[in-house]
């Protein structure tokens, strides 16, 4: 259960920690750092403690995963949007050319029955 002196500082690590990697020019050192972090001895709190050890390394790898899966999500998406775009652009231009080009026949049907 969180107290309420513990909800912003761990909401304040979680935003620095998503500023962080969400800007291009940090993102690698942050995703290197984490990494590095991973597999290093050296922790906040020791990997030889059971659970409490471990729970820094879960927090970190957390994080990691969540931010880096919801910006290549956000990139999929992104990309989709401009595929779309210009294949609808590329559509009305198209059928801006076709309508140019054609000639327009008026035809006066009947049904027959």
């Amino acid at each position: 259960m969180k107290t309420s002196a513990q909800q912003p500082i761990i909401e304040g690590l979680r935003n620095w920690y998503r500023n962080a990697i969400r800007n291009s020019k940090y993102r690698w050192i942050v995703v290197f750092g984490s990494l590095l972090y991973l597999v290093s001895p050296f922790d906040i709190s020791p990997d030889v403690f059971p659970l409490i050890g471990w729970l820094d390394d879960g927090i970190i790898a957390t994080l990691l995963v969540t931010e880096v899966s919801q910006l290549l999500f956000e990139q999929v998406n992104a990309s989709k949007k401009k595929a779309n775009k210009e294949t609808s652009q590329s559509a009305d231009t198209t059928a801006d050319a076709a309508t140019a080009t054609e000639q327009v026949v008026d035809v006066q049907a009947v049904s027959v029955s």
